[in-house]
C-alpha cells in the first residue's frame, strides 16, 4: 500500500488460494482478463470535474471473522455490472466531499498492469502476478498533481495520497468472484502484525445485492497496535476494499485518514458506482 500501506501463480498455488477462499466463505473467516489493449492512457480530474480521462499468506495466519454483514439498497443497481469497466466505474472526488481537510482532490488515470498493495504483509504483488491477467484501470486520488514518474496513479509524496482504486472485468460473475475472494485473500495477512507496526482490522461486509458486495478492513497506526492485533474500540484511520459487482471486481485503497463511518459510505459508493 502506498506509503507503508503499500501492494503466475503455478497450477498448485491458483487451486490452493481457491480453496483456502472456498473454505473461508465456508467457515466466515479470510482475506485479469483485461480489456482488449493494454496503452497507458493517463488524464487528471480537478475538484470532481472529468477532463480528458477515456477507458483505460504469511503462512500460519489466521483470519479473523468477518464483522456483521451490512446492506442497503442505496444507489446500487438490483443486479451486478456486465460488459467492460470503464473510467466511469472508478470512484470520483465527489465521495470524499464530506469529509473535511481532504481539499481539492486530483485524479489521474492508467490503464496497464502494476502494484495494487504496496506491502510487506501483501507480498507486494502486481495484479498479473496473483491473477495472471494482463492489464486493469487504475486511478489515483491526490491532493497534489505532483506524481510518481513511473506511476501517474501514485502521489509523488505519499501525504498527498486520498485514495487508488484498481478495476477489471471477468469473463463471468463466478470469475470475478473467484478473483476478488483471491485478492481478498492476499490482505488477510496485514491482520497479524508485530506491535508497533500498522494493520489491518476485521473485516466488514457490504452486500447491495447477491453479487454487489464489498469487504473492507480499517487501518490501523503502529501506535494502535499493542497485541498484534487491530485494537477494539477504536476508530481505523483509512483503509482497504475489495469490491465486486457482476462481471467486475477490484481493488480500494483508501490512505485518507476515514473513521468506520465515513469508510462505510466511501466503500458503499465505490461498489455502487463499479
Amino acid at each position: 500500500m502506498n506509503g507503508g500501506h503499500a501492494v503466475v501463480r503455478t497450477r498448485s498455488a491458483v487451486a490452493a488460494l481457491v480453496a483456502a477462499a472456498a473454505l473461508g466463505l465456508v467457515t466466515g473467516r479470510f482475506v485479469l482478463p483485461p480489456p482488449s489493449g493494454a496503452d497507458a492512457r493517463s488524464g487528471v480530474v480537478v475538484g470532481g470535474a472529468s477532463q480528458g480521462a477515456s477507458a483505460p499468506a504469511t503462512p500460519g495466519a489466521s483470519v479473523p471473522t468477518p464483522a456483521p454483514s451490512a446492506s442497503g439498497s442505496g444507489s446500487a443497481s438490483p443486479t451486478g455490472a456486465t460488459g467492460p469497466v470503464t473510467t466511469a466505474n472508478l470512484l470520483g472526488p465527489a465521495a470524499f466531499g464530506q469529509d473535511a481537510g481532504i481539499g481539492q482532490i486530483h485524479v489521474t488515470d492508467r490503464y496497464g498492469d502494476g502494484h495494487y498493495a504496496n506491502s510487506v504483509c501483501t507480498g507486494e504483488k502486481t495484479l498479473t502476478e496473483t491473477l495472471g491477467g494482463p492489464g486493469a484501470h487504475f486511478r489515483g486520488l491526490m491532493t497534489s498533481p505532483s506524481t510518481d514518474p513511473d506511476d501517474p496513479t501514485l502521489a509523488t509524496d505519499s501525504a498527498d495520497q486520498v485514495a487508488r482504486e484498481v478495476a477489471a472485468e471477468a469473463r463471468s460473475p463466478s470469475l470475478a468472484q473467484n478473483f476478488s475472494q483471491r485478492l481478498l485473500l492476499e490482505q488477510v495477512p496485514c491482520q497479524e502484525e508485530p506491535p508497533g507496526h500498522w494493520i489491518y482490522g476485521k473485516i466488514t461486509t457490504l452486500r447491495l445485492a447477491p453479487d454487489v458486495t464489498a469487504s473492507w478492513m480499517g487501518t490501523y497506526q503502529g501506535s494502535l497496535n499493542t497485541t498484534g492485533t487491530a485494537p477494539e474500540g477504536k476508530e481505523p484511520c483509512g483503509g482497504i476494499a475489495v469490491l465486486r459487482s457482476g462481471t467486475h471486481y477490484g481493488v480500494l485503497e483508501v490512505d485518507a485518514c476515514l473513521g468506520t463511518a465515513a469508510m462505510d459510505r466511501v466503500v458503499r459508493t465505490a461498489l455502487s458506482q463499479l
